[in-house]
């Protein structure tokens, strides 16, 4: 049991990671990153360059970070910035891209798959029973990066404009402030998200070309049926991830990949508007 409590925490808190960056880019821009899957699996393969150099595990965040924000302000410069009132169109353009960073990778590194040295390794023992020790530091850095956001939202200038054209871009720009600059830092700060969340999750199992794309999934039901809030994403989080880590534990793995879409579904259905829509 306590294993099982265990994994839908630190379940919960990797689904954070990974959807946060999607969150962000969707909470300001009103667009699904579909590239978010390609910007994860670029961040993978640099914690697979940061083992493959022989450099320290963490060294793969800070790599994955520059790798996302680099190609994320290329797409925001040159593909996303033209198709802002054609939202239907950035959605496929991303997704496009996606497909172009996975063959891109595919040249580089082969279609094999490949591993990275987690930053910490071990088990701790809690109530008896052993646990990965990286599992749980990803619940801290989950904590960490909502507290971060937060406060860089809620206590920056940046922050402040940020909230302003969510809440009313029209609004917003007519006083003064740069929505543009804002969408375009967005949606690099996103891209880098991304990429640091593939970074982060690679050590926990592999990373191949298409590693990205059934966590895209998972980001993409969780991210619309949490509206643009940090704290319903985590709720969605807890909810749909500890529903995916029960139905895996006791109905198996097949139809626990398919919870979190299936629960997802039913919640826009009753409430399309989604269920923790604030």
């Amino acid at each position: 049991m306590v294993s099982v409590i265990l994994d839908i925490i630190t379940t919960a808190a990797i689904l954070f990671i990974v959807s946060s960056g999607l969150l962000l880019v969707f909470g300001v821009m009103k667009l699904i990153n579909f590239a978010h899957g390609g910007l994860m699996t670029l961040g993978g393969y640099a914690a697979v360059i940061a083992t493959a150099m022989g450099a320290n595990p963490w060294f793969a965040i800070p790599l994955a970070a520059i790798f996302g924000g680099i190609v994320g302000l290329a797409i925001e410069r040159l593909i996303v910035r033209s198709l802002y009132s054609r939202p239907l169109d950035a959605i496929l353009a991303t997704w496009g891209l996606s497909i172009i960073i996975g063959q891109i990778i595919t040249l580089v590194f082969d279609r094999g798959v490949h591993f990275a040295e987690p930053p910490v390794r071990g088990v701790i023992s809690i109530l008896g029973e052993s646990y990965s020790t990286y599992r749980l530091v990803m619940v801290l850095l989950a904590l960490l990066l909502g507290l971060g956001l937060t406060l860089a939202l809620r206590g920056t200038t940046l922050g402040l404009s940020t909230r302003a054209v969510i809440m009313n871009e029209d609004l917003a720009r007519g006083l003064g402030i740069n929505s543009g600059l804002v969408r375009s830092i967005t949606f690099t700060l996103g891209s880098a998200l991304a990429a640091v969340a593939g970074a982060l999750v690679t050590p926990l199992s592999s990373v191949d070309p298409n590693m990205g794309v059934a966590w895209l999934i998972s980001a993409f039901m969780l991210v619309l049926v949490s509206g643009s809030s940090l704290y319903s994403l985590a709720f969605a989080c807890i909810v749909l991830g500890g529903a995916q880590v029960l139905v895996s534990n006791y109905f198996g793995s097949v139809l626990g990949g398919m919870t979190i879409a299936a629960l997802a579904a039913v919640i826009l259905r009753i409430r399309p508007q989604g269920f923790f829509y604030e």
